[in-house]
């Protein structure tokens, strides 16, 4: 018996899928690989894996059944593997359930780093009373925040977005989830309101005149906050 981390890889272009089973081999994980939906949910239900990367598209239907079948039994990574353009999909499978995505054609390394930071944010462990990340601290009991070592007075609003975020640290959140879990869900299509509040939020703890170093922007997704 493998005691290797168990990773489904769902793929239907057999180069690609050969080419996963070897990169993801080589990192130490053991790899139970299918072509289609009904074959992933087949492999999933007989050998449960730790972890899938899921194509959006397939013969038999697409990632985003998988991504829902397998959510409503398990709270394994999910991953979800996409084509440029393909925007509109990869929210949906973000809203299923999923917990990242990567482009198409994607890097080995980036891959692999994406599927093991997903790992650890799932593993066990308490959340931290405070977060210290490249120079900033959030305390989330007192509500505070510090960035090199100065207080960032910030609105209740602006507090509650940078806490969700850095409690999913790492893992890309759509505009919608965030809207719905800072404002409710009558605020789920307001998209300008989340666009505003990111401004100011990053005009307080971002280095001025400089790339983002907390909040990143996935284009016409969502943000994560990468620190």
């Amino acid at each position: 018996m493998s005691d290797r981390p168990r990773v489904l890889v769902v793929d239907d272009e057999p180069q690609i899928l050969r080419a996963l089973r070897i990169l993801l081999r080589d990192a130490g994980f053991e790899v139970l690989q299918a072509a289609s939906v009904e074959g992933a949910l087949d492999a999933a239900a007989v050998r449960p894996p730790e972890a899938a990367i899921i194509d959006l598209v397939l013969p038999d239907g697409d990632g985003i059944d998988i991504t829902r079948s397998l959510r409503g039994w398990s709270e394994m990574p999910i991953l979800v593997l996409s084509a440029v353009g393909e925007e509109d999909a990869k929210v949906r499978a973000l809203e299923a359930g999923a917990d990242d995505y990567v482009t198409k054609p994607f890097g080995p390394r980036e891959l692999v780093a994406r599927l093991e930071a997903a790992m650890r944010r799932a593993g066990p462990g308490q959340a931290e009373p405070v977060l210290r990340a490249d120079g900033l601290e959030l305390d989330f009991a007192a509500r505070t925040v510090r960035v090199d070592g100065a207080e960032v007075h910030l609105t209740p609003i602006e507090f509650n977005l940078l806490r969700l975020l850095a409690r999913n640290r790492g893992r890309l959140m759509t505009h919608r989830s965030l809207l719905i879990e800072v404002w409710g869900p009558e605020y789920a299509t307001d998209g300008a309101v989340l666009r505003a509040h990111v401004a100011n939020l990053r005009r307080k703890i971002e280095p001025a005149g400089q790339a983002p170093r907390y909040i990143r922007t996935d284009p016409g997704i969502g943000y994560r906050f990468a620190a």
